[in-house]
């Protein structure tokens, strides 16, 4: 289809309307001219302990190397399982300057779902710290791993410092369930044998693929989006291009310090902090359990931070925390919020606190992520997901596949460089998402107004119909979110025999005394009749996924039985 571009006349100065791919011809010569052109800077902090871009570039090497010598084909997967650690981008990078392909995989994955993500990929090495090796022992004998590396968490931590570290986490919490693994090597020693190896360079173009990224699984049993490496260039610059603006703000020699709180295998992260730091030459802070909020703020009172992103949770969370004003955020230059929707409350909360607002981005794993982006130059909270970023277009589509009216709902479709070549193996469901003319359909609804700023009205799929009018959860729990004595809410569709669904939210209480009458009558106060809730239950949590995304899907099938 053809159409106008609209955002194109709405993009910041000095942001391209198109990125040109060919500068690296694959993602292993992007990271390679990073780990030189930045070797002696620091390009991860993690408890304590610093990696530079020397020490990746040769810790990378080593296990690329070592992968080689046990005879993988060009292309194998390769599976990473462990949380944010050192040794996750040492891993990924060796991987991928191997020539194999990187399967990201969640660390706290129950065995079936380990199963299912090993078999369906064919991963034949895996490596994974040893607080999960249990998981994959009870597994082991029905996927295809013939080689394992069993990481711990101190091994890249110098001599005595490491032995107490792994000494703490073994013994003192019992972080480390017993296991068995025939056949597995430790960390430490493939990056011994590595030293001796000569990593080869292999042949890459931009087609092989770079990630096999599995997507949350929210809809049923998670599918892998193969991202070639041209899809992950891409993206990355074209989120380079967008934050040129912001990130003239600081002198050209001074490096950016990035936090990543959010798991590197979950692909906001692994794009917005790996890659991104890459090509940046930033420094990470690794947090390996953001759920501790007061660690979590203890690491971020040390550092004066130029990025972050995240997601709402977590920003919330971070402000109801009294130890968030002994964080000095002076020198933060973009937030960035994706993954699910930023509350206008959260990101005015964290403008007066920090003095930006939360830009919001939108994307998924099939979009390598980044899809639109708020320019970084917005001065407050618009509630729009910004416009297409550059060489990306945007159409909205209605269920025949037609472009509807401007301003007017409908489904969300995504096309360009960054849009994956297909879910892996799954042929019937990569023809259910993309178009014959090259557009991912995303399963989200949406309106483009007439700059071309896109607004998330919400998943198609947790559309609430009330007596035959759309009722869009986004649009509840935001105004929810809002009530001073709410921290956290979810709302979704359950049946009713007067109006076939009814809206039923669900509440975690920020204010002990807050009473179901004084929610229902605030509510009847900011909602038409039709999307006020008609149920509310008090929480004392709402499940999440591992990046802090609220699933309401739970909550859904807790209703439906």
């Amino acid at each position: 289809m053809q159409q106008n571009q609209p955002w194109l006349s709405s993009y910041p100065a000095g942001v391209p309307a198109e990125i040109d791919t060919s500068q690296y011809t694959s993602l292993t010569a992007l990271l390679e001219e990073s780990f030189q052109r930045y070797a002696t800077r620091d390009a991860y902090l993690c408890m304590g302990q610093r990696l530079s871009y020397r020490d990746l570039n040769l810790f990378s090497a080593r296990i690329g190397a070592w992968l080689q010598s046990r005879g993988l084909a060009p292309g194998a997967r390769v599976a990473v399982m462990m949380p944010n650690v050192l040794h996750y981008p040492v891993c990924v990078a060796g991987i991928l300057r191997a020539g194999y392909t990187v399967v990201n995989v969640n660390p706290l994955y129950t065995p079936r779902e380990l199963e299912h993500q090993l078999s369906d990929s064919g991963a034949e090495a895996i490596v994974i710290l040893e607080n999960f090796a249990h998981t994959l022992e009870k597994v082991l004998s029905q996927v295809p791993v013939r080689h394992i590396v069993v990481a711990s968490m101190g091994d890249l931590h110098p001599g005595l410092k490491g032995h107490l570290l792994n000494f703490v986490v073994r013994h003192v919490k019992k972080m480390v369930p017993a296991f068995q693994l025939a056949g597995a090597v430790s960390f430490t020693q493939v990056q011994k044998e590595g030293k001796g190896l000569h990593l080869l360079k292999p042949l890459q173009t931009h087609e092989d693929i770079a990630f096999l990224q599995y997507t949350g699984g929210t809809t049923g049993l998670s599918k892998g989006a193969v991202l070639t490496h041209r899809n992950v260039i891409a993206n990355i610059l074209q989120n380079d291009a967008w934050s040129q603006p912001a990130l003239q703000s600081l002198p050209a020699d001074r490096p950016w310090t990035t936090v990543c709180a959010l798991p590197l295998y979950h692909i906001l992260a692994l794009n917005a902090c790996m890659m991104m730091g890459a090509r940046w030459g930033a420094m990470n802070i690794l947090i390996p359990n953001p759920r501790d909020i007061a660690g979590f703020l203890k690491v971020l009172s040390k550092h004066k931070v130029n990025f972050f992103p995240g997601v709402n949770t977590l920003f919330n969370a971070m402000l109801n925390h009294p130890d968030i004003k002994q964080v000095d955020f002076s020198e933060l230059q973009i937030t960035l919020g994706g993954g699910m929707a930023v509350q206008q409350s959260v990101s005015e909360r964290w403008q007066k606190l920090t003095g930006k607002p939360i830009l919001e981005g939108y994307g998924l794993s099939e979009t390598s992520p980044t899809a639109t982006l708020t320019p970084p130059d917005a001065k407050q909270f618009s509630g729009t997901i910004g416009l297409p970023v550059p060489s990306t277009e945007v159409a909205i589509l209605d269920d025949a596949g037609q472009p509807v009216a401007p301003g007017m709902p409908g489904e969300i479709a995504i096309r360009g460089p960054q849009v994956m070549r297909a879910y892996w193996n799954r042929i019937d469901e990569t023809a259910k998402v993309m178009t014959a003319d090259g557009y991912f359909r995303s399963g989200d609804i949406g309106t483009m107004d007439a700059r071309g700023f896109v607004r998330i009205v919400d998943r198609k799929k947790d559309m609430i119909l009330v007596s035959g009018f759309n009722v869009y959860p986004n649009e509840v729990e935001a105004v929810v979110a809002a009530h001073p004595g709410v921290l956290e809410c979810a709302c979704v569709g359950v049946p009713d025999a007067a109006s076939g669904e009814a809206v039923k939210l669900f509440v975690v209480k920020k204010a002990p005394a807050l009473t179901v009458d004084v929610l229902m009558d605030y509510c009847k106060e900011q909602m038409t009749g039709y999307k006020k809730p008609k149920y509310i239950e008090f929480r004392t949590e709402l499940p999440k996924t591992n990046v802090g995304k609220i699933l309401r899907r739970e909550l859904r099938d807790e209703q439906r039985g």
